[in-house]
């Protein structure tokens, strides 16, 4: 899958463009650098990467602007490169339209793992998924059949619309207000309390053990994401 595949890192750092270029290069992916927001965004519109890898703290504009430039026109996968302990600054990046984040400092192992899923929903995304399988998880999503290990699984309507989100953005982070927003529409984002009954009700009928999810994971603070299984 990677080989290949073109990388856009937009980060002023230089050593981590340089441990970034040695590791993604290491694992078959063509990678070329940006320094600056106004640099990442001309070199995501000539020279057109498969995945973008941005840091939210550049010297010339915030991270959060270059996402939403790019967005106005590429549907190009970004994964964002954030620090420990800015949580708004992740959740504000996914609402504008990040694909997924990873925090620094992160074990390149997990950014490669990131990098494979956003290419892998990337490429399902200019396809019709007509059947998702994921662990013990099975969704025929033209008969709207869903299945936990074989077995039947009756869901609501709005627990299957939950399911969907998941499914069409399986790896990725979903955060609290854009659940909301699809869901229950745009003037309920900050009712989660919503969210997190039917979230325990997936949980309870899809989960191996819904007190301890492996299939909807929370990541604190941000929202949920459909953790890709064996």
């Amino acid at each position: 899958m990677t080989e290949g595949k073109r990388i856009l890192v937009v980060d002023d750092e230089l050593q981590i463009r340089r441990l970034l270029r040695i590791t993604l290069e290491a694992n078959g992916f063509s990678v070329f650098e940006a320094a600056t927001g106004k640099e990442g965004i001309y070199k995501a519109a000539a020279d057109r990467p498969d995945v973008v890898v941005l840091d939210l703290g550049l010297p010339d504009m915030k991270g959060i602007d270059v996402l939403k430039q790019v967005r106005e026109w590429s549907g190009v996968p970004v994964i964002i490169l954030s620090v420990r302990d800015d949580e708004k600054g992740k959740v504000a990046a996914l609402d504008a339209g990040a694909d997924d984040y990873v925090v620094k400092p992160f074990g390149t192992a997990e950014l490669v793992a990131r990098l494979n899923v956003a290419l892998r929903h990337g490429r399902e995304g200019a396809e019709e998924i007509r059947e998702f399988k994921n662990g013990n998880l099975y969704v025929d999503l033209v008969g709207r059949i869903v299945k936990n290990g074989g077995a039947p699984v009756k869901l609501t309507a709005t627990e299957y619309a939950l399911l969907l989100r998941f499914v069409n953005n399986a790896g990725k982070v979903l955060t609290h207000r854009q659940l909301m927003k699809e869901i229950w529409g745009p003037y309920r984002e900050d009712e989660t309390q919503y969210l997190r009954v039917y979230m325990a009700q997936l949980r309870k009928k899809l989960e191996t053990d819904p007190s301890r999810p492996n299939l909807f994971v929370t990541e604190a603070g941000v929202g949920y994401r459909m953790q890709l299984l064996e």
